[in-house]
């Protein structure tokens, strides 16, 4: 019997959309038919190289009967109308990270998908990649004992790569909170079982041309006890790069030679150019079609677990598991990355009918994360969560 064929729509062909497109062509029982976009020559180039549909809105999209679920990439602050006109479509969904901006937001959506009886997946967020859920089945097995704490420190030139308005507004959802400690409240949720108790943070912005938050300093307990803590830093500085062999976000080699490149090139650049440079990097700046295998794991910065009998950290090829008697490096394939698992984990929930692990809960329960950590360091206080949900192993 011929597996069935789930038929893609991309939203907003920006930088997400180029990222996500190789393993939307890679997935054996994918196929792309459709985009929306509101720029006309990036929709023109789309249709060429898929030969599918374009549209400059997402309603017109969604009522197209040559689509059955829509990756939805466009900014922030419109996900939960463009969402919302999916779902009601009876179109699955993947919606990028984060999934909203309110709680409310998050909630209507996930009721929305229930309604309809479509399935709603939040990513790409790293939990998705290899390691993160290898390093998730080691501490699940409890060959090491029971978790002790979790750490994950990520240290970049996010605020220096060229920015959108929206990405520099933390009300839009803007900021690194919003945008990198996404991933890291993910990474560090997944691994310790999803239930985080309470939050207590201080985030700040060292640069008023660039008025969001670029930095946290956030400190989670997880229901059973078991602490965390997650560090950004977008100022282009220190690389935690340093500390990871080299290896960056797509497992590829990071080239540190030439100090604070990103904060020098942006100094003396105009609004403008900046703008520029940024639409530079939508869909037709680079590669659609697969590429080969990463050389190396990926690394969202350095992700460090303590169990009661070890520790666990990345390798360049794997895990280092540190263990009572000895260290072991384990491999890791590279045969699939963290996107070709957000493209599968649609796929399995809406054939297979699989619960997905990354769906509107988990989603909403890392989003409730982003806005406590922005409520305890303007208040100063302890949050406690209300909307967490287990990982879904």
């Amino acid at each position: 019997m011929t597996a069935p064929v789930l038929r893609w729509a991309v939203a907003g062909l920006g930088t997400a959309a180029r990222m996500m497109l190789p393993s939307l062509v890679r997935h054996p029982h994918a196929r792309v038919t459709a985009a929306a976009d509101v720029d006309a020559e990036t929709l023109d180039r789309f249709a060429r190289d898929f030969q599918a549909e374009t549209y400059s809105n997402l309603e017109a999209l969604c009522k197209s009967p040559h689509v059955d679920a829509v990756y939805i990439a466009t900014p922030t602050q419109h996900h939960v109308e463009h969402v919302m006109v999916a779902l009601e479509c009876k179109k699955h969904v993947v919606v990028e990270k984060p999934m909203a901006l309110t709680l409310a937001d998050a909630d209507l959506m996930i009721r929305a998908a229930e309604k309809n009886g479509v399935q709603l997946v939040v990513g790409h967020s790293h939990s998705f990649e290899p390691p993160i859920r290898k390093i998730r089945a080691i501490v699940k097995s409890g060959t090491l004992g029971k978790l002790h704490m979790v750490h994950n420190w990520y240290f970049s030139d996010w605020l220096y790569r060229p920015r959108n308005a929206e990405e520099l507004d933390t009300r839009l959802g803007g900021g690194v909170t919003f945008r990198q400690g996404s991933h890291q409240f993910d990474i560090l949720r997944w691994i310790g079982g999803g239930l985080v108790q309470s939050v207590r943070a201080m985030a700040g912005s060292r640069d008023p041309r660039r008025p969001t938050e670029d930095s946290h300093v956030v400190y989670l307990e997880f229901e059973d006890g078991t602490p965390a803590t997650a560090v950004y830093s977008g100022s282009d500085y220190f690389h935690t790069t340093e500390l990871t062999f080299g290896i960056g976000e797509q497992g590829q080699r990071v080239d540190m030679a030439s100090y604070g490149q990103a904060r020098q090139t942006l100094r003396s650049m105009e609004r403008e150019a900046e703008l520029r440079l940024k639409r530079a990097a939508r869909y037709g700046s680079g590669r659609t079609r697969p590429a080969g295998p990463s050389a190396h794991p990926p690394f969202y910065g350095l992700t460090l677990v303590s169990c009661e009998k070890g520790d666990i950290r990345q390798s360049a090829q794997g895990l280092y598991v540190y263990a009572e008697d000895d260290k072991q490096e384990i491999p890791l394939s590279t045969e699939e990355n963290g996107r070709d698992a957000v493209v599968r984990e649609l796929y399995e929930a809406v054939v297979n009918e699989k619960t997905p692990a990354h769906g509107g809960r988990w989603g909403q329960a890392n989003l409730e994360v982003c806005l406590a950590v922005l409520t305890s360091a303007r208040e100063r206080r302890e949050i406690v969560l209300a909307h967490q949900t287990p990982t879904a192993d």
